[in-house]
């Protein structure tokens, strides 16, 4: 019997070390080592499978695809028991992060992202070499910090970024890698590799959830809600590592704990690089403010959020460095592993701390949220972007409710005053007593506190103003009773033979509504001047449909806007005829037929790629609409027959914006011009434009810098991100649906004067500053000056678009202006 047993005992030994034989490690899978080349993203994801079936202790999650069709996955690691439990570690999990207790043993989870931006590619190589050698056990440590923590490795959160860079890459490097920094395998043609398909920076996107690669991503994380998250990126290659403790400025709702525990990393970290000798840095330049990064986000859902910096952008497989070093891509992955395998080891040994302020966390937001603000109520002025709104709050599991009664007080976003207000039956009520408190409030809270203004990106986006929405911050609690919107809209299409079809013109919704239209061959034209019929007001841009005009050319009309309207899920309104109660009569030249929309963007390499991107995202992915791309030198041969809408992106075109253009705009061509195209298009004709500029001695100088404050020194005439309000002539179609009144975004100091020839019809005046930092020589540059404006050619129409209101796709109210000046301006 003993003979029995130990001959059973040796057979699963030997069969547990053939196991471990046989499994590969990346090198042997992929046939050549790791740092020799770049490992295409479908070998990757081969890799990853192969150790998911033959793998110790290894699970693969797949979550989604990319816009390009790219397969999406995770690995989860940890030790055999915890796997076999895995299902009640997240649920258990999910219960800390309610702010509930739980008993028995619960391993911390530890969440590794690799590669959001898609040339920063050594640390997808990384994810590889991470799998293996904690499936494998490669380090006597493992299996105990394994038994202590789920290890979650998403290898590449961009893969259509990394295709584009190492196809790229591949494409012109030579037999051996060129580490000479002038070789063309160091610089990345346009639009580069760090961007996804639509060219918008995923580490930004988080909170805002507009790419489905965050979309999907967001949906793990929130089934899991990890401790730890680290974000593994590429800086300049001249730069050391960078790991934690982050810059400041820190937001104020970042806990003592989660600064603490940065510390913590940081100092384990750095043993191990001290036994390399490695150079790095921490405290400087990655702050932890702005809500939607890969470490903020993370630190608002209670986590301790970190982003890891390896110098590498550029270097290829290698380069010299400025200092006269060479830098391989092996090098860049073994500086990565090994912050990564000390950050696991730390998780590892706190991980019951971090498990209890995990669950406190959540918990002080229930019992005491942070902040003077106890409750936002958002008023219900415009219900599509307030469902939007909701929507948005929903991907993030902030809980809100709608309605209630009586009278409240709160902070005035319009009017910057503490006023007393009335609670309606459709306002979204959002109670910071909630698990989520912490990121509600980073959210919402009007004015961010700022102790460092030398930060990394943008310093306001509270979503009222970024919706276009009134809201109040109150100081007392108020809960909301309903759980949806109650849709007031009336119904329409009431005659069977009307006179005309209405459609308010509000929401996207209506600019969707108004492409099925054109698109079935139905006329429509668009009000310019506010009329009254039937009791009811409509503002300049509702659109009306002629019944008599339509008839003679499409059949069924009455059928066709009925099925638009309800495809597009908007409430069209007959009236009986011509004859309004105010305003101008139908057969005014007031109603003109609006034109169907033909619509090009120019992009290359004269094109901010995240500009050209936002615009393309929002026509294919917002709209449906069709939109062609060209380039710069096709627009010299603009046939107006297939492209009667020119939009050039923020960018610098030279003169590639001028005279060119002066036939297709008189015979009806439309150019609109974001952001520095305009500068491409000032005094060149037919352009009626001209820069505001200051003089120096225009500006004070407070002090007289030094050295040592040499970048604070810079920051009068910065605007790293500020709000400011825009006053709108509300008689224009170009503000149709948006009010007296446009918060917008600006990331400098640039306004324009006065049109001569057209209409200004978005001005900043003084005062017109809100929330964020924005120096003060940059605010006095600021002054009055126009920012959106409308200059008829011919019987064409230029619009100048002077700041970036689809900024991140998440810019709600720039999205109607845009739809405003694509549909509306003849």
């Amino acid at each position: 019997m003993v003979k029995s047993f130990l001959f059973s005992f040796l057979f699963l030994w030997i069969t547990g070390l053939c196991l471990v034989a046989q499994t590969k490690s990346p090198d042997e899978f992929l046939g050549y080592p790791l740092g020799s080349k770049f490992t295409s993203h479908d070998k990757v994801l081969d890799y990853f499978k192969y150790m998911g079936k033959t793998g110790k202790n290894v699970r693969i999650v797949n979550y989604g695809k990319t816009y390009e069709g790219r397969e999406l996955l995770v690995a989860i690691v940890s030790s055999k028991e915890n796997l076999e439990r895995l299902e009640q570690i997240r649920k258990n999990n999910l219960s800390l992060s309610r702010g509930q207790k739980i008993t028995g043993k619960q391993p911390a989870i530890l969440w590794l992202s690799y590669n959001v931006h898609g040339n920063e590619a050594s640390s997808t190589e990384t994810a590889l070499k991470t799998l293996y050698a904690l499936s494998a056990a490669k380090g006597a440590n493992i299996p105990d910090w394994l038994q202590r923590t789920v290890v979650i490795i998403d290898p590449c959160l961009n893969p259509d970024g990394r295709e584009r860079y190492v196809n790229y890459f591949n494409s012109v490097s030579g037999l051996r890698p060129n580490p000479n920094p002038m070789a063309r395998e160091h610089i990345e043609p346009w639009p580069g590799g760090r961007s996804n398909h639509y060219y918008f920076d995923l580490n930004r996107d988080w909170a805002w959830q507009t790419q489905v690669e965050t979309q999907q991503r967001l949906v793990l994380y929130q089934d899991w809600m990890p401790e730890v998250h680290v974000d593994f990126h590429e800086q300049n290659y001249n730069e050391p590592y960078y790991f934690a403790p982050a810059a400041e400025p820190i937001h104020q709702d970042v806990t003592p704990w989660q600064r603490e525990f940065q510390v913590t990393v940081g100092k384990n970290n750095a043993k191990y690089f001290d036994q390399k000798g490695w150079q790095y840095f921490t405290k400087e330049q990655f702050d932890l403010l702005y809500p939607s990064y890969g470490d903020t986000y993370p630190l608002y859902n209670g986590a301790v959020g970190m982003t890891y910096e390896q110098g590498g952008i550029g270097a290829g497989l290698s380069v010299i460095t400025i200092d006269g070093d060479t830098l391989t891509l092996k090098d860049r992955i073994d500086h990565h592993y090994t912050a990564g395998m000390a950050t696991l080891e730390t998780v590892a040994k706190n991980a019951d701390r971090l498990l209890e302020e995990f669950r406190k966390y959540f918990e002080r937001g229930i019992v005491a949220p942070p902040g003077s603000f106890k409750a936002y109520v958002v008023k219900a002025q415009n219900l599509s972007r307030l469902k939007r709104m909701a929507e948005l709050l929903k991907k993030n599991h902030v809980e809100f409710a709608f309605g209630s009664e009586g009278a409240a007080s709160g902070y005035n976003y319009e009017t910057g005053k503490t006023e007393t207000f009335k609670l309606e039956r459709n306002d979204l009520i959002v109670n910071l007593s909630q698990p989520r408190a912490v990121l509600a409030n980073v959210l919402f809270e009007p004015q961010t506190t700022v102790v460092d203004s030398n930060t990394y990106d943008i310093t306001a986006w509270a979503l009222p103003y970024a919706f276009g929405l009134n809201a109040y911050a109150c100081k007392e609690p108020i809960k909301g009773k309903y759980t949806s919107i109650e849709d007031t809209k009336e119904t329409g299409l009431l005659l069977q033979q009307p006179y005309a079809w209405l459609l308010p013109w509000t929401s996207l919704e209506d600019a969707k509504a108004l492409h099925a239209l054109q698109k079935a061959g139905i006329k429509v034209r668009v009000a310019e001047e506010e009329f009254t019929v039937g009791g009811k007001t409509y503002n300049p841009g509702a659109l009306l449909i002629y019944r008599a005009e339509n008839e003679r050319s499409v059949k069924d009309v009455s059928a066709k806007i009925m099925a638009v309207a309800q495809q597009a899920k908007v409430h069209f309104f007959s009236v009986a005829g011509g004859f309004v109660d105010k305003g101008k009569d139908f057969g005014s030249s007031v109603y003109p037929v609006l034109n169907v929309p033909k619509v090009a963007i120019v992009a290359g390499a004269e094109s901010a790629a995240q500009s050209m991107g936002e615009i393309w995202h929002f026509f294919e992915q917002e709209l449906g609409y069709p939109l062609t791309t060209i380039s710069l030198e096709d627009i010299a041969s603009l046939d107006i027959n297939k492209v009667n809408v020119l939009i050039f992106p923020d960018g610098s075109y030279g003169e590639g914006i001028g005279e060119q253009l002066q036939d297709w705009l008189k015979i009806g061509g439309k150019l609109i011009l974001f952001e520095d195209a305009i500068l491409s298009a000032v005094g060149k004709k037919p352009f009626d434009i001209q820069k505001k500029e200051y003089f120096k001695d225009e500006l004070s100088v407070n002090f007289i810098p030094k050295y040592l404050s040499r970048k604070q020194a810079n920051l009068s005439n910065a605007i790293p991100g500020a709000i400011f309000k825009v006053e709108l002539d509300h008689s224009h179609p170009i503000s149709a649906g948006l009010g007296n009144y446009y918060y917008t975004l600006k990331t400098d100091d640039k306004v324009y004067e006065f049109l001569s020839k057209g209409w200004n019809t978005g001005v900043l005046k003084p005062g017109s500053y809100v929330a964020g930092i924005a120096g003060e020589g940059a605010l006095k540059k600021i002054g009055t000056g126009m920012l959106f404006g409308v200059q008829p050619e011919g019987k064409g129409t230029i619009i100048y678009i002077g700041a970036n209101i689809l900024f991140r796709s998440f810019w709600e109210n720039g999205k109607q202006l845009f739809a405003n000046a694509v549909f509306l301006v003849n």
